[in-house]
């Protein structure tokens, strides 16, 4: 015997599922404990192509770039013009689409700790507009991380997306 069951319950039950499987797949994510904000230099700074923002340039130093265990790639984001410089200490997790900032500085070699980090959506917000280029430039593939070899991200950060493409 064969029970009809309406087309939009069927639906609703397979989305109820796997946004149930999606939250609980969010809620395993633990984060490691941050190293220290490392030192950076605006010398060799791999440039981050942002939408016009200004007088203002991005670039992340090669150097900083790090993937920890818990899948958060952590790097130093420099934003500079040519009266002044300041920098980010960012971790971004690209399963989750968020970025948290650990320390920023406005003078080189100096960082002030942010007192409580906490997790925000990256998007199109001037706060993480810097955070989105990044992700998109080579670091995540849509909602995973583009590779966990430093050196793979480095290689996709300074090759233009438009060259990875087949013809």
């Amino acid at each position: 015997m064969w029970i009809r069951v309406p087309l939009t319950a069927v639906l609703a039950l397979a989305t109820g599922l796997v946004l149930a499987q999606t939250a609980a797949g969010a809620g395993d994510f633990k984060e490691i404990e941050a190293p220290a904000p490392p030192a950076y230099h605006r010398e060799g700074l791999i440039a981050v192509d942002m939408p016009s923002s200004g007088s203002l340039k991005y670039g992340v130093d090669p150097d900083t770039l790090s993937v920890g265990s818990d899948g958060v790639v952590r790097y130093v984001m420099v934003a500079y013009n040519p009266g002044s410089v300041n920098a980010l200490y960012e971790g971004l997790h690209c399963e989750t689409g968020e970025v948290k900032t650990y320390a920023r500085s406005s003078e080189l070699g100096h960082w002030t700790l942010v007192q409580q980090p906490t997790w925000r959506p990256v998007d199109m917000s001037s706060s993480t507009r810097h955070t989105l280029a990044l992700a998109k430039q080579g670091v995540c593939d849509g909602y995973s991380l583009a590779s966990s070899k430093v050196s793979e991200l480095l290689r996709l950060l300074r090759t233009p997306i438009a060259s990875q493409r087949p013809n």
